[in-house]
């Protein structure tokens, strides 16, 4: 127990967090800073405090944002550079550039779908992230920027964020606001589905791995997506999903009729305390045991060998960008691990783990199994 007690507080980090004026728009901008546009749905109750727009607490019904985040010029692969102070530097730091509420989803959509008319056909994307356990809407909102803009996504970032309380303690309440959001991110993942996207890609984190697979779940009992072929890709980050119940979720999908990835560290800290918490039930993120995962059509990004950023190793996946700049392009090809293909030029074996070069082990059943041939 004592153990555990040190974990928390190594979790919890010794800083201060950014509840509160991070939000804060900065007019002044910086030369060579970059902007990105994030749409946000979200469960949070709104916070009148200036620069916060919303709190851990549970709201209904369903709400929604736009921001406008600006990524300094310095900006390291993997991290996010935090204002010592509120708001922040925009030649230093992440800082917001706009934002504001949009009421209703009407309001959503339209401006999905104006966002995404700006782009040229072919990219018109939309990129959807759901956030983990203790997670701040701050930290959610400047973790998503990071990934998008480290991982150069050509699609409209769409930030779905549940109400998670942004501290340690707190899991138990966590875990049933995540609970509590999977109609809202269902009637989100319709809404964007129904828009003018040409594909979707989803990536979810930690307990947001959670209310993302009971929220796919639904969708596949009442019925499915009319529009399930814009998915193009379903990434699941450190997720603290019971292992059995996972199990449970996969046999309720069936074979998949493409692969999904699973992103995971054997070291990952924080999924060690949620085993403790969940009674030493196995948690999916932190599975040893790939070659079963592969077996269920997935497609296992082992990053166990790469060094975290932070001391709980949880949150590798905001690192794999910066370590494989050229996986998502290889995964696109549909190369899987051992498979032959490489063009003239290319790195003689051709697989999957030679064309990425990078510290990562990649573990996939043969191609038939997962096209479910």
């Amino acid at each position: 127990m004592p153990c555990l007690i040190v974990l928390a507080l190594a979790l919890a980090g010794c800083g201060s967090r950014p509840e509160t004026g991070f939000l804060a728009p900065v007019a002044q901008p910086a030369p060579d800073a970059t902007p990105h546009t994030l749409l946000v749905a979200t469960t949070r109750q709104r916070d009148a405090r200036p620069g916060t727009l919303f709190n851990g607490e549970r709201a209904t019904p369903l709400d929604f944002a736009r921001l406008v985040v600006s990524v300094p010029p310095g900006h390291k692969a993997g991290e996010i550079s935090w204002a010592s102070t509120a708001p922040g530097d925009p030649k230093t730091d992440f800082v917001v550039r706009e934002a504001g509420y949009l009421e209703g989803e009407k309001a959503f959509v339209a401006e999905l779908n104006t966002q995404l008319a700006a782009r040229p056909k072919g990219k018109r994307n939309v990129f959807l992230f759901v956030h983990g356990y203790n997670t701040m809407f701050a930290e959610g909102v400047y973790r998503f920027a990071q990934v998008v803009h480290d991982s150069r996504a050509p699609a409209v970032p769409v930030l779905f964020t549940w109400a998670s309380r942004g501290q340690v303690s707190q899991y138990i309440y966590d875990n049933n606001s995540a609970t509590a959001a999977r109609d809202d991110l269902e009637r989100t993942l319709r809404l964007v589905f129904a828009s003018q996207a040409e594909k979707v890609t989803i990536l979810a984190h930690s307990m947001g791995n959670w209310v993302t697979v009971e929220a796919l779940r639904q969708i596949r009992i009442s019925g499915g997506l009319p529009q399930v072929d814009k998915l193009a890709a379903l990434f699941l980050a450190a997720p603290d999903i019971d292992i059995d119940v996972f199990k449970s979720q996969m046999r309720r999908f069936g074979r998949p009729s493409k692969p999904f990835f699973i992103v995971l560290s054997k070291d990952d800290k924080a999924l060690g305390l949620s085993n403790f918490l969940a009674g030493g039930q196995g948690r999916l993120g932190s599975d040893s045991n790939t070659e079963e995962l592969a077996s269920l059509g997935a497609v296992v990004i082992d990053m166990t060998e790469v060094k975290g950023l932070d001391s709980s190793n949880h949150g590798k996946f905001a690192q794999l960008a910066a370590v494989a700049p050229n996986l998502s392009a290889v995964l696109a090809r549909g190369i899987t691990p051992g498979q032959q293909g490489g063009q003239p030029g290319e790195i003689a074996s051709g697989s999957l783990e030679a064309l990425v070069k990078l510290p990562i082990t990649i573990v996939s059943a043969p191609l038939r199994a997962l096209a479910g041939r």
